[in-house]
């Protein structure tokens, strides 16, 4: 065997054990992920996209820029998951549109008051049954893919880890966003701060963090929905620059 072929296949045996050896850390983030998210999302889906992620990463990888493997795979691996799932959007526009007229109404009702708007009302300031807009609130939660935080984050790593650094325009945005996102959220109701705080920082899904607060799921899921239209509203400036807040 020559020289090049022989290296080519010395690389695609290191790919394949590389693979094979990782393959329970797409696992174990497809199940976390999944964990999240609404029931229709298949984990083989987020495990087939994830060892498409971890071949990427075996070509890829670098070690000279300082990041170990797995820490590069994973944040390709879940990059991979993250797209997949946006390709297969379960969310119907209908629900995207009335998240953006509460948030919108959220966001008039607080500068009209200068406190908090209560679900009942911005129910009744959108003409909508309470119980209709607690099932907005749901489905603008489920509807949540990404954390607010882990789209400039992982945009962010991806950027210094395969580019040699974000741009000098990227960091001030990020940055920009991140201050104000942290002011907007240190100005929420205690109980939706501490929802963001149990499923964005502790990473407990819906149903660990009813039983911490002592509520359904399904109640979690409107404090988040609430929260995340109430941010909608105070940085609707941000939208465009960060689709994962709206995700619309």
């Amino acid at each position: 065997m020559k020289g090049a072929a022989r290296y080519k296949e010395v690389q695609r045996t290191a790919a394949n054990e590389c693979i094979a050896q990782h393959s329970d850390l797409v696992r174990r983030i497809a199940h976390h992920l999944a964990a999240r998210l609404p029931a229709s999302v298949e984990v083989d889906d987020l495990i087939q996209a994830g060892m498409m992620g971890l071949i990427e990463a075996s070509r890829s990888y670098d070690a000279d820029q300082g990041a170990s493997f797995e820490t590069y795979a994973s944040i390709r691996i879940r990059g991979s998951m993250i797209d997949e799932i946006r390709r297969g959007d379960w969310v119907p526009r209908s629900v995207h549109r009335r998240a953006r007229d509460a948030a919108s109404t959220i966001r008039r009702l607080e500068q009209s008051t200068g406190r908090a708007a209560s679900a009942t009302e911005v129910a009744a300031a959108m003409d909508m049954p309470l119980p209709d807009y607690l099932r907005l609130m749901e489905d603008a939660a489920r509807g949540q893919v990404l954390s607010l935080e882990s789209r400039i984050e992982d945009q962010g790593e991806l950027d210094t880890v395969a580019q040699g650094g974000p741009t000098p325009q990227q960091v001030l945005e990020r940055g920009e966003f991140g201050r104000e996102l942290g002011n907007a959220i240190g100005l929420l109701p205690e109980r939706e701060q501490l929802v963001l705080s149990l499923y964005y920082e502790q990473e407990l899904n819906l149903k660990e963090i009813g039983a911490v607060l002592g509520v359904s799921e399904s109640r979690v899921c409107q404090i988040h929905g609430q929260a995340v239209l109430r941010l909608r509203g105070r940085l609707k400036i941000f939208e465009a620059a960060d689709a994962g807040l709206a995700n619309t």
